[in-house]
């Protein structure tokens, strides 16, 4: 087994790699990409880097299988006594349990493997929950167990004189527990194992669960022993026949396999343990397994070297995954720049061809100056172009809404306009008030160019500031329709200052249209940008992989 510094190293940077990938958006398969980078990460920090640091630590066997399958009965009869006499809980909902030998309690006792579960010990003498505490525990499971986030993860680690040296077994929880956590829990601690010890039982030895993991440690080569438990007598022969078939069927005729017949113990009836010749053999599997340097570097090299290869094809996966993130949400921030981009062309066109000048904003230009003051002329304006603003809004954000809504990578956003916290784009009311207090800043603007172009005029000859600011906005908004205005601006201030005033409107209005346009396209794509889906994460993944390869050429 390489063991080199530069392979480790080349290992622990993949495995930041892999740590920062983040794959926030609901597209096909995401979810598979992220429990990959679950298991990855799983691996790689409860069992690769601790066993290439330190390939001299004892052979850890995970006993995994679903509910009611005996692994704690098993592990009882492995040791040799109640676990629960020695000081060893089995594993209850959430607490799963390794039992080594004493001398190779160090191993165990810090965070080298399973960094993330905080070690337990339990006082001698205190009662524990045997196998006959079964029904119990499966009840916890049907009502939920503890709520979630209620317990931190815990890891009993336990002695006993029995176990061979070199040897540790962990009873995991049931990987088909009701609570997620458990099932979670399960498949980390399995993933952190040099072999892998899959329990199954006379009646469910052909469900799914127990053939995932076998699956699962094939796709992987991890050293695996295969336990078919609690047979009958009358029919452990057919039964252990069939499944033998299945397991050749399935790839895996290789795979050790142990049976072990219904007794007694089976159903915690009896002491809990089983009779030394039912659990004899798969003992002295492992006992050879963790003593004979040869066996034990067959077992360890295997699993570790599957691990590694299997992530020639789980590292472009991941890679596959973080690339297609990428590309949607490039594909979701280009529907929405492309909506905004288009309405503003949209906008500055009817602009130019007066659309301001429409409704009250109409009637107060045909009525000025006779019906309608220059105060009043400017305030149907500015509210005439208000309403244009935001038409156009609405219009991009429609655009948006019927684009997103046909792509699943938009999932996590809302698009109920009152859903502002859930993740949606505010109360419509509050972008009409954004639009309104941009468009009247503009106004005081325009007003301020007005007065000090007035100023500028002889005192005699003045016109009134407000009529000149008015005269301005028709004439910047009104388009054809207004173009009196322009005629009547130049009458009041000369030619050459109704120029002027028109050009710095003009900018001034083109400013702030695309202030106000950009402003709400950017509040659309501020969640989106929240998410932080950059390009680089693809490359460094596939970076990190290309140097470990090499590493293992090079080794």
């Amino acid at each position: 087994m390489d063991v080199r510094p530069q392979l480790i190293d080349a290992l622990s940077a993949l495995r930041d790699r892999v740590a920062a990938v983040r794959l926030p958006l609901p597209l096909p398969g995401a979810e598979r990409s992220w429990q990959t980078r679950t298991e990855l990460l799983a691996q790689l920090d409860d069992y690769l880097l601790p066993r290439l640091k330190d390939p001299e630590a004892p052979l850890l066997a995970v006993i995994g299988g679903s509910t009611g399958a005996g692994k704690s009965t098993l592990l009882n009869s492995i040791v040799g006594c109640r676990v629960s006499e020695a000081g060893v809980l089995r594993p209850t909902t959430r607490t799963p349990v390794l039992v080594c030998h004493p001398d190779d309690h160090h191993w165990f006792a810090g965070v080298r493997v399973l960094p993330e579960l905080t070690r337990v010990w339990l006082p001698p003498g205190q009662p524990g929950d045997g196998d006959g505490d079964r029904d119990r525990d499966r009840d916890r499971d049907r009502d939920g167990g503890d709520r979630e986030g209620s317990r931190t993860p815990v890891l009993r680690v336990e002695t006993a004189v029995s176990v061979p040296r070199g040897l540790a077994l962990l009873d995991a929880p049931d990987i088909d527990s009701l609570v997620v956590e458990n099932r979670v829990l399960a498949a980390e601690l399995i993933c952190a194992a040099d072999v892998w010890i899959m329990v199954t039982t006379a009646s469910r030895y052909a469900d799914a669960v127990p053939w995932h993991l076998l699956r699962t440690a094939k796709e992987y080569d991890a050293t695996l022993v295969s336990v078919l438990d609690r047979v009958p007598h009358q029919v452990l022969a057919e039964v252990s026949r069939q499944y033998g078939a299945l397991l050749t069927r399935a790839g895996l005729g290789e795979v050790p396999r142990f049976t072990v017949p219904e007794l007694p113990e089976s159903a915690g009836g009896g002491s809990g343990l089983l009779p030394t010749t039912a659990v004899a053999p798969l003992r002295a599997w492992l006992a050879h397994r963790a003593q004979d340097p040869a066996a034990r570097q067959q077992a360890v090299g295997r699993t570790a070297t599957g691990v590694i290869d299997s992530l020639n094809v789980r590292m472009p996966e991941l890679a596959g995954a973080v690339a297609a993130q990428y590309a949607a949400a490039v594909r979701l921030t280009g529907v929405v720049e492309e909506a905004y981009a288009k309405e503003a062309e949209r906008t500055r066109r009817r602009l130019q061809n007066g659309a301001v000048l429409a409704g009250d904003a109409r009637t107060r230009w045909r009525g000025y100056p006779l019906d309608s003051s220059a105060g009043e002329l400017l305030e149907a304006l500015v509210d005439s172009l208000i309403a244009l603003i935001q038409c156009s809004v609405a219009a991009a954000d429609e655009q948006i809404r019927t684009a997103w809504r046909r792509d699943p990578a938009a999932g996590p956003f809302r698009f109920e306009t009152a859903d502002r916290e859930a993740g949606g784009w505010g109360p419509a009311e509050d972008v009409e008030g954004r639009i309104a207090v941009a468009v009247r800043r503009w106004r005081r603007v325009l007003e301020e160019l007005a007065e000090e172009e007035v100023r500028q005029l002889e005192r005699n000859a003045a016109p009134d500031p407000e009529t000149v600011a008015a005269l301005l906005a028709a004439a910047l908004l009104g388009g054809r329709r207004a173009r009196k205005a322009g005629e009547q601006l130049a009458e009041r201030i000369g030619a050459q200052g109704a120029l002027r005033l028109r050009d710095k409107g003009g900018a001034l209005l083109a400013g702030y249209l695309d202030q106000v346009l950009h402003a709400e396209r950017d509040r659309r794509l501020a969640p989106l940008d929240a998410l932080d889906i950059a390009p680089e994460p693809q490359a460094e993944l596939i970076a990190a992989l290309s140097v470990l390869q090499r590493e293992r050429k090079q080794g």
